[in-house]
């Protein structure tokens, strides 16, 4: 199976919209993004876009702590 962090963050399901900002950002894959700190992302997004991010990384297994949690 694939690792998760190396999937593009399409693979999130997150708004074009969204997608879009992270692209324009030079973050086109999920690794990319879980790199980054909330206040990294608060620079370009705003609170309600960070929150939609984190949701979608946790139902990933991924947090923005640099965790990463195995699926059963």
């Amino acid at each position: 199976m694939k690792n998760v962090l190396d999937n593009k963050i399409d693979y999130l399901n997150i708004s074009s919209k969204l997608e879009q900002k992270l692209n324009e950002n030079n973050i086109y894959y999920i690794k990319d993004l879980w790199l980054l700190k909330r206040a990294d992302l608060k620079k370009f997004l705003n609170d309600k876009e960070v929150t939609d991010i984190i949701i979608k990384l946790q139902l990933s297994g991924l947090d923005l702590n640099k965790k990463v949690y195995k699926n059963n």
